[in-house]
């Protein structure tokens, strides 16, 4: 019941979603500087601010992503014993019904019946509930977390002008968001990737307003 082989660090919906997180965390604390009054301790102070909490929830994230790896494990092996120690018609059930509903639906007897002997071939309990992968995996979800507040944050670094600054921060968010989305709809099977990009930038404009209008 476990996929081992993975091609890449982290499926692209998990390395996008992690990004747009720490994006959308960035700019909502990036954007509470009241850029009429700020001088440059306020806005250094913003943007170490907005690193911080980066830092901070990535931690917590690749943390999260350790346990919810370690306890989705741990259930498919209670589930592979359950499996191996029920009968065929059983054991077929029970791999049905941890099936995707598209997968399920079009998996008949025969090819469950594939399933339920090759999991009665393999000793799955015998593998770790966590490895070295895994342990990079969770590194990369704190990295992105992290790394997606420089871009929001550059500006205010490299530009003097606070307001100037603030609405190239507001531009390069939106590049981000929108080419976020366009990934995702690639990803997806989307059949026009760009119009997944602007619904993405959009949203992610609305959600980053709704943030700060609950004060976050």
């Amino acid at each position: 019941m476990e996929v081992e082989d993975r091609a890449r660090l982290l499926d692209p919906v998990d390395r996008i979603s992690e990004v747009l997180f720490g994006l959308i965390m960035a700019v909502t604390i990036v954007g509470s500087l009241s850029i009429g009054t700020a001088g440059r301790d306020d806005v250094h102070a913003v943007t170490m601010a907005a690193l911080a909490c980066n830092i901070a929830w990535g931690l917590v994230d690749a943390v999260m992503y350790v346990v919810r790896t370690v306890t989705q494990r741990t259930h498919d092996r209670a589930l592979g014993v359950r499996i191996r120690s029920a009968g065929p018609d059983a054991g077929r059930r029970l791999i049905a019904a941890a099936l995707p509903e598209p997968v399920a639906a079009i998996a008949g007897t025969e090819e469950l019946e594939g399933m339920r002997l090759r999991l009665l071939a393999i000793r799955t309990d015998e593998r770790p509930v966590l490895g070295p992968r895994d342990i990079l995996e969770a590194l990369g979800v704190f990295a992105l977390v992290v790394v997606a507040t420089f871009p929001v944050a550059a500006p205010f670094l490299l530009v003097q002008d606070a307001a100037v600054a603030l609405n190239l921060s507001r531009a390069i968010t939106l590049a981000m968001l929108f080419g976020a989305g366009v990934e995702l709809g690639r990803h997806g099977g989307h059949p026009r990737p760009l119009v997944t990009g602007v619904a993405m930038a959009v949203f992610g404009a609305a959600l980053i307003g709704a943030v700060k209008a609950l004060g976050g």
